[in-house]
């Protein structure tokens, strides 16, 4: 494949992971910008920036490049990129021969999206780059054969989009993406605490709710989390008990999405694929998936076994390099 390194890039809405062949993961940072609002001049990217976020003056704009999956801006994803690819890409191989890069897209993109994801790779310094879907990189991510004609059902849940795919032959036989994942849940949170307890909170203290008390399914024992925000009727700040029973409550919305969508790949699913993911089951992987009791609720309503993959965030990143392996055998692989 060349001499420069081949680096594997999970291109996520909420963090940008970065494999090196050989190496393994070599960064995770948050997929955020802060600029200079005035100026346009990039001030931070990753942690550092997303320290930033909703804590800056007027002058200093944290932002997400990724929205829902694609690219919603374009110059702060090159930018972003350019500065991940620079830390991971050091010593004299770096410097003479550019890398290839294979980077992963949700299972339905325009190709719009998918040639602007090309051009911010190229422009970031990428000789070569490939796209692939990101369901297929979650099943390899998570050890699964799909060379084999047997079906295999992935619902990989990231901070954007949900993708859902069954694969067979390293091909999406069936698929489907929606705009409802970790941010949506997230949302529901800051919907649900400003409708219940007139409190406005901000994105940073929803995902620690999601993360500590959310839950999909009734836990065992109820919990409580305590967290600040500003009351909407005084404005002034005020400190709240949020129960795990009210998530339950406030992330309904959202995953009965998931569900109806997971529900609607498999009345498309052929028969014969069908008993295989029956025989199977169903392999979740992404942040989003870890909301407890997701994949117990799934199981539940589907009627079939439903798995966490072992390391779900990871899983994207870890295909994605390994699907430097196994090129020849993609045919949807994009390389212009």
């Amino acid at each position: 494949m060349g001499l420069g390194m081949e680096i594997g890039v999970d291109l996520g809405t909420s963090s940008v992971l970065v494999y090196i062949r050989g190496k393994g993961i070599v960064l995770k940072e948050p997929s955020v910008v802060a600029v200079n609002s005035k100026t346009g001049k990039v001030l931070a990217v990753g942690e550092s920036a997303s320290l930033m976020l909703g804590r800056t003056p007027g002058i200093v704009e944290a932002i997400r490049p990724l929205r829902e999956g694609v690219i919603s801006d374009f110059r702060a994803t090159e930018v972003m990129l350019k500065a991940f690819i620079g830390r991971v890409c050091t010593g004299l191989r770096a410097t003479y021969f550019k890398p290839t890069i294979v980077v992963c897209v949700p299972s339905v993109i325009t190709p719009v999206e998918q040639q602007a994801v090309e051009n911010a790779c190229r422009h970031a310094g990428a000789k070569d780059v490939f796209l692939i879907r990101e369901p297929i990189a979650a099943a390899i991510g998570a050890g699964i054969d799909i060379t084999k004609a047997c079906g295999s059902m992935v619902v990989d849940i990231g901070g954007g989009t949900t993708d859902i795919s069954v694969i067979s032959l390293c091909e999406p036989v069936v698929d489907a993406s929606l705009k409802v994942a970790g941010d949506k849940f997230d949302e529901a949170i800051i919907k649900h605490v400003r409708k219940r307890h007139n409190i406005l909170i901000g994105e940073k203290t929803a995902e620690k709710l999601k993360i500590e008390i959310g839950c999909a399914y009734p836990r065992d024992e109820e919990l409580t989390l305590d967290v600040q925000g500003r009351n909407i009727i005084t404005g002034l700040p005020s400190t709240v008990t949020v129960s795990s029973t009210e998530m339950l409550e406030a992330l309904e919305e959202p995953i009965t999405q998931i569900f109806e969508a997971v529900h609607n790949v498999l009345e498309r699913t052929p028969p014969e694929l069908m008993a295989d993911i029956s025989q199977r089951g169903i392999v979740m992987t992404g942040g989003g998936a870890m909301l407890y009791g997701l994949d117990h609720m799934l199981s539940n309503r589907i009627g079939i076994d439903v798995y966490l993959a072992q390391d779900p965030i990871s899983c994207v990143v870890i295909g994605t390099g390994k699907a430097l392996d196994m090129m020849d055998k993609f045919a949807a692989l994009s390389d212009n």
